[in-house]
């Protein structure tokens, strides 16, 4: 008996082994399966823009043309929200150039959509909507007293008002949503309509380049669409937002087999990368795609361990932070010019000119581009350290906020400064503790006219929270710059930052701050002090 027992002990461990080792292999193959998928409902409307909502749908495609950040937790249910600091404009201004989008994410077994398709996005639309629809309306309303007292054409007006009395602006939900929850949200509709546009966001510009309203649709591996009957998307009445669920839900068979191996189908595979990709990112993956499904679930977890750290020197020989990743192997594998930030506006052209088609969470990668963001005519600006000696042409000094020291060569020793900072994950006050002297270093280059550059790991949490600050303290509402003084007289409150931050958020589409940062910005500008950036820092040179 005690031996069939340890037998059994035995081959549970084994088991467990063998599914801990098969699990890499099993997820890659499960993403490439669904990205073929993904492939074709892309070709169906070539000329919309493909968009990955971060971060898994990052892994479903090598052909990204932006990304956007929609969270499930804004839509999950009894507890539905919006949030300003994650407007996506860019997502309703590129959708509004190009006649529509298409934004894939996936989800774990259980659900055909994400809550993030299923009901973020729409209250997201629903909401964008209105604000454009009542933007129309205050046009309009213009447009007849400028009509009585100048040479426009009554043919003008009356376009405006008919567009904004066409308008749709109601809730579009799937079918799925209770008819109980939908009623729920549409209770606070009016309440986010308002703060959208309370919060600072630039709804003028994007009701001169939507059209047409947004609505979203809704594509699964299980949508029937008849191929000799694709509707183009022009003959809508309405700008399309088609959402595409990547993985396959549930009724498929799990268990594949090939000749040379079998291996497990995972639903959502690319969620949560952290827990199985041990060190591959999205754009590694598809640079290796067809060597790493070719080798099947016994050598992935080998090969992936090569490659990441041949990716890993790759970058430590130019000089990039790039961490060692620890993996485990299978014991056989083993061995004067002051500013004003409101003083540039974005037209169409510009905003494509900006570079706004980004994979902005592949930032580890080697030969990713990912542009400098100035933040309007502030001679404030923002990127990624590994993207700072590709524009260092461009500015006169650098605050390089990387945990990771790295030196630049500059022509002035007092032209930069290194503040090391980590998420408030790891230390709640790094960033509080460095602020003041991020400012007083800001107020010392700014007031000499000189343009700035501040960056961090990924150019999307610290360093957008380091210009929060600056722009707060040095920036008077109206965005020009004054050294601190109307400061010094204002009372900022949490909504008040959080209009910046939306102002930062048009320049700068890949900021994601995280909330225990914004936390400690907030922190900061609560202090008030005048002695916290009144005195210039001690700079250390390159």
């Amino acid at each position: 008996m005690a031996a069939e027992e340890r037998l059994s002990i035995y081959r549970a461990t084994r088991i467990i082994k063998k599914r801990e080792n098969s699990r890499l292999y099993n997820a890659l193959r499960s993403i490439y399966e669904d990205s073929i998928f993904i492939a074709e409902i892309a070709g169906l409307w070539r000329d919309l823009p493909l968009l990955a909502n971060l971060r898994c749908g990052l892994w479903y495609s090598p052909r990204f043309e932006a990304t956007c950040y929609f969270k499930s937790t804004d839509g999950h249910t009894n507890n539905w929200s919006f949030n300003t600091s994650r407007l996506n404009l860019h997502v309703a201004q590129l959708a509004g150039l190009r006649g529509g989008c298409i934004i894939v994410d996936s989800t774990r077994r259980g659900k055909r959509f994400p809550d993030s398709m299923s009901k973020t996005i729409p209250i997201w639309t629903c909401l964008l909507n209105r604000a454009v629809k009542n933007c129309l309306l205050r046009m309009s309303a213009e447009s007849q007293r400028d009509g009585e007292s100048s040479n426009c054409s009554p043919n003008e007006t009356a376009d405006v008002r008919l567009l904004s009395d066409d308008w749709d602006s109601s809730l579009h939900l799937p079918l799925w949503v209770p008819d109980i929850e939908k009623a729920a949200i549409e209770g606070h509709i009016e309440e986010w309509t308002k703060q959208l546009e309370a919060c600072g966001a630039d709804i003028h510009s994007l009701a001169s380049i939507i059209r047409k309203p947004l609505r979203p649709l809704w594509i699964s591996q299980k949508t029937l669409i008849w191929l000799n009957e694709v509707p183009d998307c022009n003959s809508w009445d309405f700008t399309p937002i088609i959402l595409v669920s990547a993985s396959a839900s549930d009724g498929i068979a799990q268990q594949r087999s090939m000749s040379q191996f079998s291996w497990h189908y995972i639903p959502g595979a690319g969620d949560d990368e952290e827990s199985w990709a041990r060190g591959l990112s999205p754009n590694l993956f598809w640079k290796h795609t067809f060597e790493l499904i070719d080798s099947g679930p016994d050598l992935c977890n080998q090969q992936v361990a090569e490659l990441v750290e041949k990716e890993r020197v790759y970058r430590a020989q130019r000089g990039e932070y790039s961490p060692q990743v620890t993996v485990k192997l299978h014991q056989k594998f083993s061995g004067n010019n002051h500013s004003n930030i409101n003083g540039e506006s974005i037209n169409s052209r510009q905003l494509m000119g900006s570079k706004i088609f980004i994979n902005s969470m592949n930032t580890t990668s080697s030969d990713e581009r990912h542009p400098i963001f100035w933040l309007g005519s502030t001679n404030l600006a923002v990127a990624a350290t590994l993207h700072v000696p590709d524009v260092l042409d461009d500015v006169d000094c650098v605050l390089n906020c990387n945990s990771k020291f790295k030196s630049f060569c500059l022509p002035c020793a007092d032209s930069y400064l290194h503040l090391p900072m980590v998420t408030s994950k790891e230390d709640r006050f790094s960033l509080i503790n460095n602020l003041p002297s991020a400012v007083g270093f800001a107020k010392l280059n700014l007031s000499r006219g000189k343009k700035m550059l501040v960056c961090c790991h990924n150019g999307e949490d610290i360093s957008i929270c380091v210009c929060l600050a600056i722009l707060s303290s040095l920036f008077d509402e109206g965005g020009s710059f004054d050294g601190g003084k109307s400061f010094m007289h204002a009372n900022i409150t949490k909504w008040e930052m959080r209009r910046r931050l939306v102002l930062i958020c048009k320049f700068a589409i890949n900021a994601r701050p995280s909330r225990g940062n914004l936390r400690q910005v907030f922190g900061f500008l609560s202090r008030k002090n005048e002695s916290l950036f009144t005195a210039a820092p001690a700079v250390h040179g390159a």
